[in-house]
């Protein structure tokens, strides 16, 4: 399927490994020029790399990169002084640590709140209305599956997601829809990424559980019994940014291996 956006510029943020790196890739397969932003720029590099291999001049897509962190007010200036306007946005930044809430004070919490809601609602702000001008446009904010089902020990990203899921909620419904626009949440459950190593770790430590023992009864516990890909994850993300994806705005769309157990 033609997803009707060769040509197309997108911004990737967190994209030099995992679920970003994973939408870049999808994004440039599909012919989309990209511009792929995170902090490490030796990573960074590599995985921009890795992208022109991946085209190897077939579709013609550009991949630049911005060394960056997307968190910060210089991080997206220096990101929109290099190009300004881009008709798909993918917001994305690393979750907060998990843990006990009881250990989190005041600037853990603004951390996760700027990091994970108001640095997505910052780059919605700073492209929706050229996208609207243009008749085009897609953003997809990475979140997390926890914004259906609650993760005991990530309430930093349980609380910063869900209120920047509440924020696309309205402004996807503004007239910015009736102009092209659509603005979506993806949600992923267990990927195999650094993260979910993280949050393995984590509970390892806190329960006393060898890690390994722990990773294969979460594998149980989604129907699908694996975790998935970044490559599966980025086809989802490439997917809501098509032509065809048009009349899918404001949604959250899960991707867990059919892991969350309710009806809605």
């Amino acid at each position: 399927m033609d997803l009707g956006i060769r040509g197309k510029w997108a911004l990737v943020c967190g994209a030099s490994k995992g679920l970003g790196l994973g939408c870049a890739q999808a994004l440039v397969q599909e012919g989309v020029n990209v511009l792929i932003v995170a902090r490490g720029a030796e990573q960074l590099e590599a995985s921009a790399a890795k992208l022109r291999a991946v085209d190897a001049g077939s579709t013609g897509a550009s991949v630049l990169f911005c060394a960056q962190d997307i968190t910060t007010e210089a991080g997206r200036a220096a990101v929109f002084a290099m190009r300004r306007d881009f008709d798909i946005v993918v917001t994305n930044a690393g979750g907060p640590p998990p843990g006990d809430f009881r250990d989190w004070d005041r600037e853990a919490w603004i951390r996760a709140v700027d990091a994970n809601m108001l640095t997505p609602i910052e780059l919605i702000k700073a492209t929706v209305d050229s996208m609207a001008a243009r008749g085009f446009g897609r953003i997809v904010n990475i979140t997390s599956s926890s914004v259906k089902a609650p993760i005991d020990i990530l309430g930093l990203s349980n609380g910063a997601r869900s209120g920047l899921t509440g924020f696309v909620a309205g402004v996807a419904r503004s007239s910015v829809a009736a102009q092209g626009v659509t603005i979506n949440n993806l949600l992923p459950g267990v990927f195999d990424t650094d993260r979910i190593k993280t949050t393995m770790q984590a509970t390892a430590q806190r329960t006393g559980q060898p890690v390994e023992a722990l990773v294969a009864a979460r594998r149980q516990a989604i129907p699908a019994r694996r975790f998935g890909t970044p490559q599966e994850f980025g086809a989802i993300c490439a997917f809501l940014c098509s032509v065809q994806a048009g009349y899918i705005n404001g949604q959250n769309v899960l991707a867990d291996g059919g892991a969350y157990p309710g009806t809605y």
